[in-house]
């Protein structure tokens, strides 16, 4: 590896931590605007979605041009292409954030049918789930991506737990049922960011060892 692209590829690196700060930030704002029914934190992490959207096209160019310009043979041709990958479940990320804030604010006015308590755990275990990907794919540490990929599991326990929560709570009342629709809504917002997140170390294992786990042939 030429010291010109290690340095290139350090770049990239240090771009992609930052993108996965701002991709925390946004779920932990997501989380607290729906706990506290804050229109201003929901507004907050709309804001950081357009961000994240922003840095998502720069670093994708920044990483196109680093194939064009340095044509890296095979090992690093795959760090550079799953960073292409991981960045887009990034942005989904921060869409999915957006999507969240914006239930939010119609709830903002409401008295929740309970109290949140399955959902703020989804968000942090989600945020856990991104921060650890990205250090997986710096690192290249395989067994933290595959820690990752195992603890997906548990927000999908998380979800179950909200959706028949919400459920019991709709026979016990029809009335809550556009609430509980809402509620389900974020939760399973929430589950598809623990799926991207889970993407994410799906491509940091690719990098490392050049399998992927879901596909025999990537398209990379």
């Amino acid at each position: 590896m030429s010291k010109i692209f290690n340095d290139k590829l350090n770049e990239l690196n240090h771009m992609l931590i930052e993108m996965g700060a701002l991709v925390e930030r946004t779920i932990a704002l997501t989380n607290k605007g729906l706990v506290t029914q804050s229109i201003e934190l929901a507004d907050e992490a709309i804001s950081c979605d357009r961000e994240i959207d922003t840095m998502e096209r720069h670093i994708e160019e920044f990483s196109h041009n680093l194939q064009l310009l340095n044509s890296p043979v095979a090992r690093d041709l795959r760090v550079v292409n799953s960073a292409r990958r991981i960045i887009a479940d990034m942005e989904r990320i921060g869409d999915q954030c957006a999507d969240i804030s914006e239930i939010t604010k119609i709830l903002a006015d409401q008295t929740y049918i309970k109290a949140l308590e399955h959902i703020p755990q989804m968000a942090d275990a989600t945020a856990k789930m991104v921060t650890d990907a990205i250090d997986a794919y710096v690192k290249q540490n395989l067994d933290l991506a595959k820690a990752v990929r195992a603890f997906d599991d548990e927000i999908d326990r998380l979800f179950l737990a909200v959706k028949n929560e919400l459920l019991d709570l709709i026979r016990i009342n029809p009335d809550n049922i556009v609430q509980s629709i809402d509620l389900l809504m974020i939760a399973k917002y929430f589950e598809r960011i623990g799926d991207h997140a889970e993407n994410i170390a799906e491509w940091v294992e690719f990098s490392i060892t050049g399998n992927h786990p879901k596909l025999k042939q990537p398209d990379v």
